[in-house]
């Protein structure tokens, strides 16, 4: 079984697959009498032009390592984001259009409170918590065509510990 390290969350590295939803160093403005900090605009949020931008929570059962990754999914129609609702890190494995099926995956570990959104049509793994609770509200697409395209591995992988 082939193995896949994890690797820190970059922008640099993840920038072909989506956006790290995160603070930024400075917020855009200060709102609610100066208390508040907003960070605008953090992802590339995309339903196409039949769908539109739905919210819903989900709760994952924690996964563990390593992972034996078998599975990879894409959303043709829409991107999709994941927010963590605890400070908790998870694991995001994402994978290369290789001709309409994914090349080899890359797995990423995220910090703390920080969330990703996958840009439409990317290959990526299933929602991937490392603790518990796994709860995550989510923005992706709401509409009536089919979304969701799945690949299952002839031969999975294994993601074991961090790359060195």
């Amino acid at each position: 079984m082939p193995d896949i390290a994890i690797h820190s969350l970059t922008q640099d590295a993840f920038a072909a697959f989506g956006d790290i939803i995160t603070l930024r160093n400075a917020p855009d403005k200060l709102i609610n009498q100066g208390l508040c900090g907003r960070h605008n605009d953090l992802a590339a949020l995309d339903f196409g032009p039949d769908g539109r931008a739905g919210i819903s929570l989900f709760d994952a059962t924690p996964r563990s390592l390593p992972y034996r990754l078998e599975l990879v999914e894409r959303h043709p129609e829409g991107s999709q984001a994941f927010l963590p609702m605890t400070e908790n890190p998870f694991l995001v494995i994402v994978a290369p259009d290789k001709g309409g099926i994914p090349g080899r995956p890359l797995a990423f570990r995220t910090l703390a409170g920080q969330g990703i959104n996958f840009h439409r049509n990317v290959w990526h793994g299933v929602l991937t918590p490392l603790f518990a609770p796994g709860l995550f509200a989510v923005v992706d697409r709401i509409g009536s065509s089919t979304n969701l395209e799945e690949y299952w591995f002839k031969i999975p992988f294994m993601v074991s510990g961090d790359a060195t």
